[in-house]
């Protein structure tokens, strides 16, 4: 059985287009050489701000097979399996681990809201079929299925199930799953606007969108936090917080891409039926990422907290 060290920020990363609609590999690897250089702890492919839903199974491997090659060992690379029928996660864990993905995570069935029975058997399908380690993604509002305690205790059964994807914007979760399961269960927040608080109660990591435009800030919040500097932490995440709440939004590809265009290491590109954002929203947008540049803190020296 393969492990990782669940902990520290992961990137959701967004897939790179160019105009014509193809996989922008040379500025998606910026964007990777971006987050490698700020001291990120893992990358991952293929989930709702990699615009999964749109690549075909081919850009999906593509996609595994330059991140492996771009991190060249520093860190593990994860993809995202969101997948209708059981058969199909299956097959995807096996393509991610043969592209030389080092782990999962998991989301339920997608579109069938399957019971809590359902749920847990198509988990264990997957992760008996596999030994790379997977992260159960637990977001019951945006997919209508939650993970519940009863359920995770099925499933962490499965040594290859050892983390969690915390989103169900309840930070008291945060402490039952650790009253629950202690240190067999590692927990990353994620969701954006709640990273902090849940990292304070004992998560040990942040997968995290706003991180594609803002590296730098985002592993810095995490290292001062686990440091006990919690002032400096707090003080940088209320500069943060116009910008994460642009991840709690429908249109946060969208919002994510363009403050990547701010900080140069993104574009603009979606794939449709997305499309960029549109007045009176796309000034709006504008106006908080201009704000947030303008103000932008000078950080302290946190790599040396890691």
């Amino acid at each position: 059985m393969q492990t990782i060290a669940w902990k520290g920020v992961m990137p959701a990363v967004t897939t790179k287009f160019t105009s014509d609609d193809q996989l922008d590999l040379k500025l998606f690897s910026k964007n990777i050489q971006a987050q490698l250089a700020a001291g990120v702890h893992g990358i991952i492919l293929g989930g709702t701000l990699g615009e999964a839903s749109t690549l075909s199974k081919a850009e999906k491997n593509t996609l595994i097979l330059h991140t492996v090659e771009e991190v060249n060992q520093q860190l593990p690379v994860v993809i995202n399996i969101a997948e209708q029928t059981t058969k199909d996660a299956v097959a995807a864990a096996h393509a991610a681990q043969e592209a030389g993905a080092k782990g999962l995570m998991m989301l339920p069935p997608m579109r069938y809201k399957a019971t809590a029975a359902e749920t847990v058997a198509y988990f264990e399908a997957v992760a008996g079929s596999t030994d790379l380690p997977i992260m159960i993604y637990n977001n019951p509002v945006d997919y209508g299925i939650e993970v519940t305690i009863p359920m995770f205790e099925s499933l962490l059964k499965h040594p290859q199930i050892q983390a969690v994807k915390e989103s169900t914007r309840d930070t008291t979760n945060v402490i039952r799953l650790q009253n629950a399961f202690g240190e067999r269960l590692s927990i990353l927040s994620g969701v954006d606007t709640l990273a902090l608080e849940s990292m304070l109660l004992g998560a040990q990591g942040w997968v995290a969108g706003l991180v594609c435009a803002f590296p730098a800030e985002t592993v810095a919040i995490y290292a001062l936090a686990k440091a006990g500097r919690i002032e400096e932490a707090t003080d940088l995440y209320k500069w943060f917080m116009p910008l994460l709440e642009l991840d709690i939004n429908p249109q946060l590809v969208q919002n994510i891409k363009m403050a990547e265009v701010a900080t140069r290491i993104g574009s603009e590109y979606v794939r449709l039926p997305r499309m960029p954002l549109q007045e009176p929203e796309r000034s709006r947008v504008a106006q908080i990422i201009a704000t947030a540049l303008a103000t932008r803190p000078q950080l302290p020296d946190y790599k040396s907290l890691l």
